[in-house]
């Protein structure tokens, strides 16, 4: 879409929302909501259409697609590179820029549409390479790794016409020479890359001077656009040489990087260009120049190494696709089912203001053209459970001001105006473990980090705006006059304070048992992505067995690697996790003994220890960053002691989550750190709810209960609500346990066992730390929010 257009349509929704907030008419707020979200909904629906490619019969590409596919849904091979830095010296970031187009010409080489070529941290290149054929697979990794070689060689005289001459048959190539292709790569306004063959040349085969020569290079401009040359001695030489033969025979010097020509300049020096410094200019603009010095400066002397290499066939990719439309089919129509049986005629709004959620989310992503992997089609279905949580927080307000004897236009009023604090908290800590993750993770994680961050800035939206424009319209039709809900939990007399030291001695000796089964397993607890290692994924014709894989392999060293057999919608996979480097032997080995059940390898992951390292180094960054925000935000917001109480809860939950995640056998994954924040943001959730009743019971207090007593008046008044948040969202997870395929199993179950763990958390643990650390003083204590403090017993 236009750019212009975007930022006009932004503009205008800005003030929109503007005016929506400073209408104090109903009629005027109803107007200006339906308004926007009218246009944001068809703006959104524009943005997606159409949402995949359209191809014709032989596979070429008629219309674009809006949503770009991952290497994870579409098939590919992704390569992590690094760059060896000089001796004694450091990789500055043109360095690394030039190097990514030097690789990018070797990518182009290969024909594959739309590669992805791009910088990751100080010294390394990610390359991903979407349905690239298995057989260029090696290939590409030795070219990858290939040291840049950059030539000088003279050209022919006449190599023009010469050229058209033996392309029409009428001549041979002249001995000693050889034909040699100039390539210029263009960026189109939709960003595409596209390589064109700009000029041929009959060039020598022999190298004249080699590019090792070659000290430095950079773009200028004067009257135009060039590059400057600087040579060392030997090269100053021979460069004087080679220029002068040049002049005589008025031809050309080609420049040439990995055996294509970069440019062909001519001489303008007579006799030659001495001293070791030459000027190349032409019809240049400031990039092609840049691009030319770059190049000229060769930065992959140096040898490169792969540390990291993913490949997924096309066939996982589609089923990959199809387990997430189940996922996400199958939690739509779990949540849709729940609200409408439980909260009847108001749950309807609800699910309007879901699905228009949704829309929302997979239009920000097409607008930001982000790229959709299956990590991020799980970050799509939480945030379904996300969004719908906000409504249970209002319907159950609105339970309790109808209950206190308000008429049903007041009560929903009133219901948004008093959920709005603990929406409003929550989404913001939602918000910073996400966007935590985002800054700090790679590949499909990041994916799923923007996916969620877009949910949980769109759930704001449809929970709050749309759904109270739904119940404006409601009443202005006289269309609502009664609700009815079903009660969860009608008692509210359970001392949760009084009985906190029996829950948390529990939680205690869970937490050591968790614990102490992480230690026992030790590196055992970490998958190949953290501790390096290979993953083959393989699918069969015939039927397959682990055992069968395992005795294919024996004699080999490789038959201890773990083999287990997955299932992904229709079909049976077997998936081998073995030594880093073991995987195309392992690949050879069994191609070889079981060639008659028809193996196609789906998957097939290398990651170098190096770089599982720094992976496991980021997710603690990670989650303690994570942590820190969620602490000074709930210390900002509420107090210290509140603060103290969410991080121990936390803690609680995620050291048993670990601890079962650990005990059921499963190992760590990059997408595992994903779940964890997002356990740590969904968990702080639920203990901001409570946390918000037991404030507003604090600010209310007019005396004759305790601290203790107004924290479990709150706890039993926000029970149901905090119960079924935790349902809801769980709900859209077991979509994900069930239909999400084995690439997500680990991470929906891990969230499983995180939503209930935190559920218990929030109700049992959190505000029993808050009291104790604030009878023993180590914080600013909620006792001093009650007005008469001489009552408060404890």
């Amino acid at each position: 879409m236009n750019p212009l257009l975007t930022f006009l349509f932004g503009l205008l929704m800005l003030i929109l929302f503007g005016w929506y907030f400073a209408a104090e008419s109903q009629a005027r707020k109803r107007t200006i909501g339906t308004a926007l979200t009218i246009l944001l909904v068809v703006f959104c629906i524009v943005s997606i259409y159409p949402p995949l490619d359209v191809k014709d019969a032989s596979g070429k590409v008629l219309i674009p697609g809006k949503i770009h596919l991952g290497l994870d849904l579409q098939g590919g091979t992704a390569f992590t590179i690094r760059l060896d830095a000089p001796q004694g010296g450091a990789l500055d970031k043109d360095a690394v820029n030039q190097a990514v187009e030097v690789i990018r010409k070797r990518v182009d080489a290969f024909g594959v549409s739309e590669p992805v070529i791009t910088p990751e941290g100080e010294d390394r290149i990610l390359v991903q390479i979407p349905g690239l054929d298995q057989a260029k697979i090696q290939a590409a990794r030795e070219q990858l790794q290939k040291v840049a070689k950059l030539e000088f060689r003279l050209v022919l005289p006449g190599s023009e016409q010469l050229i058209r001459e033996i392309d029409a048959g009428n001549k041979p190539i002249p001995p000693g020479f050889e034909i040699k292709e100039e390539k210029e790569t263009t960026t189109g306004p939709d960003g595409k890359v596209t390589t064109e063959v700009a000029g041929r040349f009959l060039v020598r085969k022999t190298t004249d001077m080699s590019g090792e020569h070659v000290i430095r290079a950079h773009a200028f401009f004067t009257t135009q656009y060039g590059v400057s040359l600087t040579l060392d001695s030997v090269g100053a030489d021979q460069f004087a040489q080679l220029t002068k033969i040049a002049n005589e025979k008025n031809t050309q010097l080609a420049i040439l990087l990995d055996g294509v020509v970069v440019c062909a300049p001519g001489v303008s020096q007579p006799g030659g260009i001495y001293g070791g410094n030459a000027e190349i200019t032409g019809h240049f603009d400031e990039t092609q120049a840049r691009n030319l010095a770059s190049e000229l400066e060769n930065p992959l002397r140096t040898p490169v190494h792969i540390e990291e290499e993913r490949q997924a066939s096309a066939t996982l990719g589609s089923d990959s696709i199809k387990s997430g439309l189940y996922a996400g089919i199958a939690g739509l129509i779990l949540v849709a089912v729940f609200m409408i049986a439980y909260y009847r005629t108001v749950g309807f709004i609800a699910i309007v203001a879901l699905v228009i959620n949704c829309v929302m989310v997979v239009g920000a992503m097409a607008m930001f053209n982000s790229v959709l992997t299956l990590p991020g089609i799980a970050g799509l279905i939480l945030s379904l459970g996300i969004a719908i949580d906000a409504n249970v927080l209002i319907y159950e307000r609105l339970r309790e001001e109808l209950d206190a004897g308000k008429s049903l236009q007041p009560a929903v009023q009133a219901s948004y105006g008093k959920a709005f604090s603990a929406i409003f908290d929550a989404h913001v800590t939602q918000f910073l473990t996400a966007a935590i993750l985002f800054w700090l993770a790679n590949g499909p994680v990041k994916g799923f980090a923007l996916t969620l961050t877009i949910g949980i800035v769109s759930s704001m939206f449809s929970s709050l705006l749309i759904t109270y424009t739904c119940f404006s319209w409601a009443f202005a039709m006289n269309a609502l006059n009664k609700i009815t809900m079903l009660h969860l939990i009608r008692s509210k007399a359970f001392d949760f304070v009084g009985n906190a030291k029996t829950f948390v001695f529990i939680s205690t000796v869970l937490a050591a048992l968790s614990i102490a089964v992480l230690v026992m397993r030790g590196d055992k607890n970490l998958g190949a992505d953290f501790r390096g290692g290979d993953l083959l994924v393989l699918s069969s014709k015939q039927p397959l067995t682990p055992d069968e894989v395992r005795g294919a392999l024996a004699g080999t060293g490789f038959a201890n690697s773990t083999i287990q057999e997955e299932r992904m919608t229709d079909r049976d996979l077997i998936s081998i996790r073995s030594d880093y480097g073991s995987g195309d032997k392992i690949k050879a080995q069994l191609s070889q003994k079981l060639a008659s059940a028809g193996l196609n390898f789906e998957k097939m992951d290398h990651v170098g220890p190096l770089m599982g390292q720094e992976l496991a180094h980021k997710s603690a960054i990670a989650l303690l960053l994570g942590l820190a925000g969620i602490f000074i935000y709930v210390s900002f917001r509420f107090e210290t002691s509140f603060a103290v109480g969410s991080i121990v809860a936390l803690a609680h939950d995620l050291i048993i989550t670990l601890g079962i995640f650990a005990l059921s056998g499963r190992e760590l994954s990059l997408i595992m750190v994903g779940a964890i924040l997002s356990i740590a943001g969904y968990s702080i959730n639920d203990k901001i709810v409570v946390f918000d009743r037991i404030r507003s019971g604090l600010r209310d207090h007019h005396g004759g209960n305790t601290v203790a007593e107004i924290m479990n008046t709150s706890i039993n008044e926000t029970l149901s609500r905090t119960i079924l948040t935790g349902g809801t969202a769980l709900l859209t997870v077991l979509a994900l346990y069930f239909f999400g395929g084995p690439v997500l199993n680990d991470f929906a179950f891990s969230f499983v066992i995180g939503i209930v763990v935190g559920t218990y958390s929030s109700i049992f643990i959190a505000s029993p730390i808050v009291l104790w650390w604030a009878r023993r003083g180590g914080g600013t204590s909620p006792y001093q929010q009650v007005k008469r403090p001489t009552q408060v017993a404890a």
